[in-house]
């Protein structure tokens, strides 16, 4: 375990990382001791320094869902981020490439939930009890640590590598479809890339909201009515270069477009 002041420090260099765009030198090359609790204290301190500096907190991603990305970083749960206010975009939106490093794309549902769920003993039935809708997105990935050689204690410290998301096409209530058949189908420049089913994130796309209001039950918080929970990708990360743009089909459940300058 590391050292408050060594957690306040790396907090502050994150929070730094984010604002020059300069992604910093690998933490778990310099801290090998370093554990996922550690990184954790380490997400949730630079969360309130973003909180403090004027962000609003309206909700949390959920990454590492599929058994392909978690067998890829050697974990065996899924790892969550917090979402701010700034972070959400909408379709149709142009995105500025330069505002973050190593800029992916991936396709995923988000839960917004008319209720709050406070874990421990959450169910994937509260969830969908809880939810007011489910709306395709596109989350765009960001990283503030150097990429090569990435650990999950890396990606967590870096909020999950959470850059932001654009929401689109119709939402549906939870029970008017079969969320785990969703599909999609991933264009850059209208060339197919990538296609995904969402029972690729745990089976059902609900399963790690659930997982994420018990997980952070243990530190004392709780999801809120209003937020938006990130479900988890169903493709592999897209990589986006200037110019590009993305297009995201969910068949019935609309189209997410966006286009990086």
């Amino acid at each position: 375990m590391l050292e408050p002041k060594t957690i306040e420090a790396i907090a502050d260099e994150l929070v730094e990382a984010g604002r020059t765009r300069t992604p910093v030198p690998r933490l778990t090359a310099r801290y090998p001791e370093m554990t996922v609790e550690d990184s954790y204290a380490v997400q949730q301190l630079w969360r309130r320094r973003n909180e403090d500096a004027g962000r609003t907190l309206v909700g949390r991603k959920i990454g590492l869902t599929s058994k392909a990305m978690q067998a890829a970083t050697g974990i065996t749960e899924p790892d969550y981020g917090a979402i701010f206010d700034d972070m959400v975009l909408e379709t149709g939106c142009s995105v500025e490439w330069d505002r973050y490093t190593h800029p992916r794309v991936e396709v995923e549902l988000a839960f917004v939930l008319k209720d709050g769920l406070k874990g421990p003993g959450v169910t994937i039935f509260d969830v969908l009890k809880a939810t007011d809708y489910v709306v395709p997105a596109l989350e765009i990935l960001d990283s503030r640590i150097e990429m090569e050689g990435r650990t999950i204690v890396d990606t967590i410290s870096d909020n999950a590598a959470m850059g932001a998301m654009v929401i689109g096409g119709n939402p549906v209530k939870p029970h008017a479809v079969d969320l785990r058949w969703v599909s999609a189908i991933l264009y850059k420049n209208q060339t197919v890339e990538e296609t995904g089913v969402a029972a690729g994130v745990l089976d059902h796309p609900a399963n790690g909201v659930h997982w994420l209001a018990n997980k952070i039950a243990a530190h004392g918080d709780a999801l809120k009515a209003g937020d938006i929970i990130l479900a988890g990708s169903f493709t592999r990360p897209m990589w986006v270069y200037k110019g590009d743009t993305v297009h995201a089909d969910y068949g019935p459940l609309g189209s997410v477009t966006c286009r990086f300058e």
